[in-house]
């Protein structure tokens, strides 16, 4: 399982580059037992003003599908497609496929956390899981404003600057 950071890196386009990127990261995969980077979803993080969302591409999922987890700093993102309940409606539809080319396979997909990082919420529409977050930072690590006062030669304070 791959582990990731919140990242402000664009992704790499179509190239003749990344397609070498994608084979060598294939021959890599099978060499070590670790999952294709291109087996994750694709993923956007976007922030506005003082909340963050985090948009992940899992099209063709239902909300029972999907898990959404936090756990010691750990957000994980779990795609588990239910092919049993799926084969047995298409059986009793009498659908078969002639050509299936999108792809639903099982994935995760897990980000390192900072502590300040709360989930505020996560929805699921057209294909696009998104999850709603905030930096929660607490009001003694805030910075402080400090009053500042004038004393006399008595020691008495005669003006007070408070803001």
């Amino acid at each position: 399982m791959a582990y990731r950071s919140f990242s402000l890196m664009p992704t790499l386009s179509n190239s003749l580059l990344t397609d070498r990127f994608t084979q060598m990261d294939n021959l890599f995969s099978r060499l070590t037992g670790e999952k294709p980077l291109s087996d994750t979803p694709a993923y956007n993080l976007l922030k506005n003003s003082e909340q963050h969302e985090l948009t992940v591409s899992v099209p063709g999922y239902a909300q029972d599908e999907l898990d959404v987890s936090v756990l010691n700093n750990q957000l994980t993102v779990r795609g588990k497609p239910n092919v049993e309940k799926t084969d047995e409606a298409e059986e009793k539809e009498g659908i078969k496929w002639l050509h299936q080319g999108i792809r639903k396979s099982e994935f995760v997909l897990s980000f390192t956390l900072e502590h300040r990082i709360v989930i505020q919420q996560a929805n699921l529409a057209n294909g696009l899981l998104t999850l709603h977050f905030t930096y929660d930072i607490p009001e003694q690590e805030k910075p402080q404003q400090i009053a500042i006062g004038i004393q006399n030669e008595s020691g008495r304070v005669l003006e007070h600057n408070a803001t």
